[in-house]
């Protein structure tokens, strides 16, 4: 059995899919496998999987992007919400605010007030167009008025280089990639993401601690091709909760800065339907379109 992952080995996301398929050998007796196609934000791996047999052997390891690529791609071959039907949620994962030091902002009103009152002077790195950092911005951008000119990288690396180096000022991340610079006083935490406060970082803010309803958390979860059995997805569903409540499991999701989220297949369909619905506002109010 194969879960298919749209982004090369070694990021959280296959990271985290590999720890999933490591579960479900163990608990089922049969042999799960990661196999990556990466490429196109994962919409090469997504249409694979929404084209497959829906013989329970091929499962999608759906992320956050899964929500916003329908509407941020405007030719795409496949519908992602008809074409590959929730299995199990699996993580939420935390994006973090960060600034370079010599930034004059230690909180987020004074970064407010700052980038006010030097409109189109600061630069936000993103780590691409549609990428989390990207559609984070741009939904802090319109909650807090401000104006920061985007600057889009390949990748986080590139664009945290940049950061520390001090040719872009403010970024928005996944924690995993910035922690110990902020640890090491690298970089200056100033929000996470999330609706509640990190344990990775138990002093530093909500940004809706400041700006109310901001809220934007990742996630991960399974998916199959649209018409697989409701038995075989059920049972999947049923088999990866005790992973999410097992303490080593959750003791090496929180070293990836993500915690355990477990849903029904159903209560993760809802969650799926209203994320793409928040973000498609985002994308159509910022006019923002796929490279």
């Amino acid at each position: 059995m194969r879960i298919v992952v749209g982004f090369p080995p070694g990021g959280g996301i296959d990271t985290i899919a590999r720890l999933v398929a490591q579960w479900l050998s163990e608990r089922l007796g049969q042999q799960f496998f990661v196999e990556n196609r990466a490429g196109a934000s994962s919409n090469i791996a997504t249409e694979a999987v929404a084209r497959a047999a829906p013989d329970g052997y091929t499962l999608l390891a759906i992320w956050t992007g899964n929500a916003w690529n329908g509407s941020l791609y405007g030719n795409l071959n496949f519908d992602f919400i008809r074409g590959v039907a929730p299995v199990a949620s699996v993580v939420r994962t935390v994006a973090v605010m960060v600034v370079n030091p010599s930034v004059p902002a230690n909180s987020i009103p004074e970064l407010v007030a700052y980038a006010q009152a030097n409109p189109t002077k600061i630069n936000m790195a993103t780590a691409g167009i549609g990428t989390v950092g990207h559609l984070y911005g741009e939904m802090f951008k319109v909650m807090a008025g401000v104006d920061l000119v985007l600057v889009h990288y390949r990748g986080d690396a590139r664009a945290i280089t940049d950061l520390l180096g001090g040719q872009v000022q403010v970024y928005i991340g996944g924690l995993v990639a910035t922690i110990e610079h902020i640890r090491a006083g690298r970089l200056r935490a100033l929000g996470v993401t999330t609706a509640m406060r990190s344990q990775a970082l138990p002093d530093v803010p909500t940004l809706g601690e400041f700006l109310p309803s901001f809220e934007a958390s990742g996630w991960q979860g399974l998916g199959a091709p649209k018409n697989t059995a409701p038995a075989i997805i059920d049972k999947l569903n049923r088999e990866i909760d005790p992973a999410l409540a097992d303490p080593n499991f959750k003791t090496r999701l929180a070293d990836l800065a993500s915690s355990p989220m477990p849903m029904t297949p159903a209560e993760f369909g809802k969650f799926i339907a209203d994320e793409t619905e928040k973000w498609g506002k985002v994308i159509r109010a910022a006019n923002i379109k796929a490279p």
